[in-house]
């Protein structure tokens, strides 16, 4: 029985066959943090425009040990048409893998599609699939640290993925919490979790005390 995903579940293996060949999900991961993002079909206006985004923003992923991966509800073959299209029109191709959902299997995996829906990507619309539009960032654990699922209308704001990704990252390796809009190197906050004394320690430049609950400090990054 496939339960519904949430932060912190394991993120569902799966091999699938993708634009640069077949994968096995979490041995692709490997020890790397990974952006899963995917899309109704093939050729749709707004998901072109992200996929060319994602091409040109992949540099900044890399230097964060992040990799990324497409999924669109049609085979490989219509991916590799598309991407000539995307190069076209975005100035950048995918230099990531696509999976090819076909089938539906990782949609379903992903409960981006009910478990029993029947058929395949044959016949089926933009508008069919519309719930596979999501963002799911994974960790080197293979957990779930985020997601985000943006309706077909709306282009998804990749930086702010980005943003998100430097946060979780800063908050896994040390025991903080990062306030409304933060960007990395601004101040950050020490959760209640953690004690006055303990933050003492912890932090010997000392922090700011607004409330018992709210303490913050500079960066350690």
């Amino acid at each position: 029985m496939i339960m519904s995903l949430r932060i912190g579940s394991t993120a569902p293996d799966f091999t699938a066959e993708t634009t640069q060949g077949t994968l096995r999900f979490h041995e692709w991961i490997g020890d790397s943090w990974c952006i899963l993002f995917s899309h109704p079909k093939d050729f749709t206006p707004v998901c072109t425009t992200e996929l060319g985004y994602m091409a040109k923003l992949k540099p900044e992923f890399d230097k964060r040990d992040t990799k990324i991966i497409g999924l669109s509800v049609d085979p490989v073959d219509n991916h590799q048409a598309w991407s000539k299209d995307i190069e076209e029109t975005q100035g950048a191709a995918p230099n990531y893998p696509m999976i090819g959902d076909d089938k539906l299997e990782v949609a379903k995996l992903y409960d981006m599609l009910p478990e029993d829906l029947a058929g395949t990507a044959e016949g089926r619309t933009p508008a069919d699939n519309a719930t596979v539009r999501s963002v799911f960032i994974i960790g080197p654990d293979k957990k779930v640290k985020a997601m985000l699922t943006y309706p077909m209308t709306s282009g998804r704001n990749f930086d702010e993925v980005l943003r998100l990704l430097d946060s979780i990252q800063l908050t896994t390796t040390h025991t903080l919490a990062t306030p409304v809009n933060w960007r990395p190197g601004e101040d950050v906050i020490i959760p209640p979790s953690v004690s006055d004394e303990e933050a003492r320690q912890k932090y010997p430049d000392g922090f700011t005390t607004l409330k018992p609950y709210l303490r913050t400090l500079k960066s350690p990054i």
